[in-house]
């Protein structure tokens, strides 16, 4: 939860708007609610934002677009036909560079005094909704919850 209250402050005006199910914005008092997605470790049972470890030869993007399916929409599971088309929704959504909200160094306990871990975290906004309404969400790989969470 650390991490994602740390980083909730760069979120705000950068996330989907909350929708009620209907599909119709969210409002309160006459402003959207802003969301995004995060994950409840199974490891530590602390939520996070989806993510991993960058391989050699792929981009953060890439890698992004990858632990998004893993982790928010369990795509290890799913049978080839509906990976395909959660990986082309996925491509759509994080096309083009993102906006980064932070960079750098992050508390994590893998870390010793000669190898740290550090982190990026980016912004694919989808301001319509269309594409993330197009996804359900369950946990997968890493992940043992899943859900939006309010950003406030």
């Amino acid at each position: 939860l650390s991490v994602v209250k740390d980083i909730k402050q760069w979120y705000q005006r950068r996330v989907r708007g909350k929708r009620d199910e209907k599909g119709a914005p969210v409002k309160v008092s006459g402003k959207g609610v802003l969301e995004f997605v995060g994950i409840k470790r199974r490891d530590t049972g602390e939520w996070a934002i989806p993510g991993g470890m960058v391989d050699a030869g792929d981009s953060v993007s890439v890698t992004l677009r990858k632990e998004f399916g893993e982790e928010a929409l369990a795509a290890l599971d799913m049978p080839k036909a509906e990976q395909e088309r959660v990986m082309k929704l996925t491509k759509q959504l994080f096309s083009g560079s993102g906006t980064t909200l932070y960079r750098g160094y992050v508390d994590d306990p893998r870390n010793t005094d000669n190898a740290w871990m550090e982190t990026v975290a980016v912004n694919f906004h989808d301001a319509s909704g269309d594409l993330f309404s197009s996804f359900k969400l369950k946990a997968g790989d890493d992940a043992g919850a899943v859900s939006w969470i309010t950003a406030s």
